[in-house]
């Protein structure tokens, strides 16, 4: 959100999915869209074998989807800036960009084009392992392209440069004039299914909904008049990564954590749990009982999707309403009730009679949902910005105009990932998700079906790393990082590249984010989960 609000003006997905079908070339840059989004892949994959659409796949592992591309960029990890860059000097180099579109609809080309310049397919090819000659094809089939998509996914920002990767993905978009277009677009695919509709409602530390900023008068002064209150505060406050270590500093004493488990899913999670066991009051909200939930002082029962009205707005900013299938299950409440009863005994009433009643609220204060009204979206989902109750909802954005006026072109260099592999731990650990199991596990983990697919977890490790260390498959062996250590089984694979293994994080009993590293992007603060060194050894 922070790199493409700086490029374009807005952090959303430019475009639709639908429009997935509609590219002349695609780029998928870290995102295992087969596993994680499964429905989107169908749509690229469609895009790619019906159609004939360039699908180009960049990932340090040799995904699913490499079946149906035209080139496989096998980067050593966290080298994305240094393989854009180069693909950049290319297009620049030999005059493929769209220099009408450039001139009329950015700014800061040349500084950007100066930086870029230094990065040759040679020099990009040293630091990301890719050869010069896929660089520049790479390079090509974007740039000559009638329309190019680009998707991404937390691949390319779960970094110390994750927002820089971002503004990258951005300068490459608007290079080729591929913003505005429909086909086209930079695309981030959300990790969970309501992660846009959260941030929408200004799930952030900076925002009120809308992405008002909480510094802006008159925003603070329209929310004031609606929710009847005065002063409201104009400082943003904190992200969850600087939460935690500010509970050891003295700074928080009470934790009130809703439908998260960052006990499992936090970076050198042995340091967030510590830190979670020093607060004086830990508050937690789920529908399960989760690893986090076992260290709360209070646990209060929250319903599932299937026992609660409301709406989810989904990665491309679609709103859609969820109906509920069951009542709530034993004391469960909806999340909106219980918080509506804590409010009330702080000295607030919050005196909604239903979901209905929060969405008329929504509307009215925040100007992109003003549109949208339960009655249309009995006809289906709309799609943000959907400012009148006329108005189609947007298929895509920035058509004429970027957000911000004109696209912004960033200057950005490759930096190293924050822990490099040395002699004491020589191989990278990337992390991610498996196709049967969903996040921590909390729910899919009680499927039995999704569970017998996926039992357990796997270290997946390249057949050169195997025969090096001596691991066969199926043995037990340990992978120790300067944070912790875990246990698993071996699973040798011929997705995996040497030098770099993988582990999923939805296992409690082997959990990967004992190993990986919590140094924060600056902008973002995010943690650098796709890249730490690490040590294997046969248990």
């Amino acid at each position: 959100m922070a790199g493409l609000a700086a490029s374009f003006g807005s952090g959303a997905m430019t475009n639709s999915i639908q429009e997935l079908e509609d590219a002349d070339c695609i780029l998928v840059i870290g995102s295992n869209t087969n596993e994680n989004h499964p429905v989107i892949a169908a749509r690229i994959k469609r895009a790619a074998k019906m159609k004939n659409a360039d699908l180009i796949v960049v990932d340090p592992r040799r995904q699913d989807l490499v079946k149906f591309s035209k080139l496989f960029l096998r980067q050593t990890p966290g080298t994305d800036i240094a393989l854009i860059n180069s693909m950049m000097q290319v297009i620049i180099a030999e005059k493929l960009y769209d220099e009408p579109y450039v001139t009329e609809r950015t700014e800061n080309f040349d500084a950007f084009k100066e930086t870029v310049a230094k990065y040759t397919p040679e020099y990009a090819a040293k630091i990301t392992g890719i050869p010069a000659a896929q660089i520049i094809e790479a390079a090509r089939m974007f740039a000559r392209a009638k329309v190019a998509s680009i998707v991404y996914c937390m691949g390319i920002t779960q970094h110390t440069v994750g927002t820089d990767n971002v503004k990258t993905l951005a300068n490459l978009a608007m290079l080729c004039g591929n913003v505005g277009v429909h086909g086209g677009g930079v695309n981030p695919l959300r990790g969970q299914n309501n992660v846009q509709g959260a941030c929408d409602m200004g799930g952030l530390p900076n925002v009120f909904s809308g992405y008002q900023p909480v510094a802006d008068a008159a925003a603070r002064q329209k929310m004031e008049a609606a929710w009847g209150v005065s002063n409201l505060n104009d400082k943003p406050g904190m992200t969850m990564t600087e939460m935690l270590p500010a509970i050891s500093k003295g700074g928080i004493k009470a934790l009130y954590i809703v439908g998260e488990n960052p006990a499992l899913t936090d970076a050198d999670s042995n340091h967030a749990i510590k830190e979670m066991q020093a607060l004086e009051l830990l508050v937690v909200q789920d529908i399960f009982l989760t690893e986090t939930g076992k260290l709360a002082d209070v646990v209060l029962p929250a319903s599932s999707f299937a026992e609660k009205d409301g709406t989810f707005s989904n990665t491309e900013r679609r709103v859609a309403r969820v109906r509920r299938a069951i009542p709530p299950v034993g004391q469960s409440k909806s999340d909106w009730q219980i918080i509506c009863e804590i409010s009330k005994r702080l000295g607030y009433p919050m005196e909604y009679r239903n979901p209905e009643e929060i969405f008329e609220e929504i509307r009215k204060v925040t100007p992109a949902y003003a549109g949208i009204s339960y009655q249309r979206l009995e006809a289906g989902g709309l799609q943000w910005p959907c400012p009148t109750e006329d108005h189609p909802g947007t298929m895509f954005l920035h058509k004429d105009r970027f957000a911000r006026g004109l696209g912004a072109f960033f200057a950005i260099d490759h930096k190293d990932p924050a822990e490099m592999p040395d002699n004491d731990y020589p191989l990278y650990l990337t992390t991610g998700r498996l196709l049967y199991h969903y996040h921590s596990g909390t729910m899919s983990r009680r499927a039995p079906g999704l569970t017998e697919k996926a039992p357990e977890c796997r270290v997946e490790i390249a057949p050169a790393d195997a025969a090096k260390y001596g691991i066969g498959e199926g043995e037990q062996v340990r992978v120790r990082s300067r944070r912790g250590e875990i246990t698993a089984k071996a699973q040798i694979s011929k997705k995996a590249v040497a030098g770099t293994v993988f582990l999923p994080f939805h296992f409690a009993e082997a959990s990967a984010n004992k190993l990986t590293n919590a140094a924060l992007d600056p902008v973002s603060k995010i943690p650098e989960y796709k890249v730490c060194a690490v040590q294997i050894e046969k248990a």
